[in-house]
């Protein structure tokens, strides 16, 4: 169990299904062929998850102090597993995340491809050594690696798959996919940020330069508050100008009820938001916002295909 806890399996849990209803819950939907067999894509998945892994295992060996500090109960390097073992560990997860992600190149026959799942266990040790204490800096990174886990479904299995034939359908859903990509990276970065507010004490403590710490509590929670009004325009606007002309008003229900609504909730409590357990709420408030997010690429197809039946 303290291997699964180190490696956070539930987030990487939830990148897994993310990457699945994409896939299965949207582009397998649409009848297209696609670049990857199912197993393949299953490879991609796995691929994606073990560098997350690595991702957090690295984190973690480099944030012992803090982590003694900030949440001493749920440490668990130097711990319940050594720090020679869990550098083994990330090694591991990340020489076998890129090894799948090299034979998937290949397999798209696109070689140099590989350098995606390079570039990205390589920013995650980055970002862990030195760019998680640069004000904002770190908390973006973050949240582009996310958008990053939506993108490479693009990349690997839409983009070798379009051919002049059927370009402007694949151009369509890769839009889609970047769309959702966005809205993640979105709702991500606003959940690094309150990470960073979970943790301040710790981090004060140890002078790492987080938003939270040169700024202040107060003065970032009110950047979280004007922040949080991106994700609730880019709803509106992309409901306004696709769910209502379509009438796709489960859809619109959906949304209004499961990111709508909670985005409100999180703009109102952040505003006067000070203990540690008001971020810790609020940081799960997003994660859920995240997921039926990404979740509602299948409600928005299966209401579609209703229409169209």
């Amino acid at each position: 169990m303290h291997f699964l806890n180190l490696i956070r399996y539930k987030n990487l849990l939830m990148l897994a299904f993310m990457q699945l209803i994409l896939r299965y819950g949207f582009l397998k939907l649409q009848k297209i062929d696609l670049a990857l067999a199912d197993w393949q894509y299953g490879l991609l998945v796995l691929s994606t998850v073990l560098i997350a892994a690595a991702g957090y295992v690295i984190n973690d060996i480099f944030d012992q102090v803090t982590d003694a500090i900030n949440k001493p109960s749920k440490v668990i390097v130097g711990k319940s597993i050594s720090e020679a073992t869990a550098y083994n560990i990330y090694t591991l997860l990340n020489v076998s995340g890129v090894a799948i992600g090299f034979y998937l190149a290949n397999v798209i026959m696109r070689p140099n491809f590989a350098g995606i799942f390079i570039f990205i266990a390589a920013t995650l040790y980055i970002y862990s050594t030195s760019l998680k204490q640069m004000p904002a800096i770190g908390n973006v990174v973050v949240a582009l690696l996310l958008s990053a886990s939506v993108l490479i479904i693009g990349i690997f299995d839409i983009f070798p798959a379009t051919d002049i034939h059927n370009q402007k359908t694949m151009g369509g859903l890769f839009s889609i996919l970047l769309d959702y990509a966005i809205f993640a990276f979105m709702i991500n970065l606003l959940r690094e940020i309150v990470k960073d507010l979970e943790d301040f004490e710790g981090d004060y403590k140890e002078g790492m330069k987080t938003l939270a710490v040169v700024l202040g509590k107060q003065k970032t929670t009110k950047l979280l508050f004007a922040l949080s009004f991106a994700p609730i325009l880019a709803l509106l606007f992309y409901a306004n100008h696709y769910l209502v002309p379509n009438q796709l008003i489960v859809a619109e229900i959906y949304s209004l009820l499961f990111i709508l609504g909670p985005l409100i909730y999180f703009s109102i409590k952040i505003w006067n938001a000070t203990s540690k357990e008001d971020f810790s709420i609020l940081s799960k408030v997003l994660k859920w916002i995240l997921f039926f997010g990404i979740l509602s690429i299948l409600i928005i197809s299966l209401n579609i295909k209703y229409h169209a039946s």
